[in-house]
């Protein structure tokens, strides 16, 4: 099964507005969420950029969203823990929370991906990407990918 993530930003492929990166107030944008499968217990969420000179960055992580929740507003702050639960963990800038496109060079692409787990996870809060995907190894029920792109002007 697909989920459609879609934001009121940006349509997919295209380009993400500065307000979002680093170059303007630096505030994650709002995401929506389709449908998830019955028997998802959390949802978990991958932002990052394989364009990038050093290998993939990673913008932003979250897990243990609910299943009951329809997307993410805009500008989430950057805590540890949020008010329903949710956790966010370590992004390639060393801290928690979102953290906007800023391309040294050239247009590059910027993945939000949506993961519905049959779980919830069980992680420590300086978790990073490569610890998120191994805790989530053989509970994602279904996913689904946002993708904008951004230039620096």
């Amino acid at each position: 099964m697909e989920i459609q993530i879609t934001s009121p930003a940006f349509r997919n492929e295209g380009m993400i507005p500065p307000k979002y990166t680093a170059d303007g107030s630096n505030v994650s944008p709002p995401l929506k969420f389709g449908a998830l499968p019955e028997e998802t217990k959390s949802l978990a969420l991958i932002n990052d950029d394989p364009d990038a000179p050093a290998g993939t960055w990673v913008h932003w992580i979250m897990w243990n969203i609910k299943p009951d929740t329809a997307g993410l507003a805009e500008n989430i702050p950057p805590d540890k823990t949020l008010p329903d639960g949710s956790k966010q963990g370590m992004t390639s800038f060393g801290r928690h929370g979102y953290g906007g496109p800023a391309p040294p060079g050239g247009t590059h692409r910027y993945y939000f991906k949506i993961y519905a787990l049959d779980t919830q996870l069980n992680l420590h809060e300086r978790a990073d990407k490569q610890e998120l995907l191994k805790a989530m190894e053989g509970h994602i029920l279904a996913q689904g990918q946002l993708m904008g792109k951004y230039k620096r002007q």
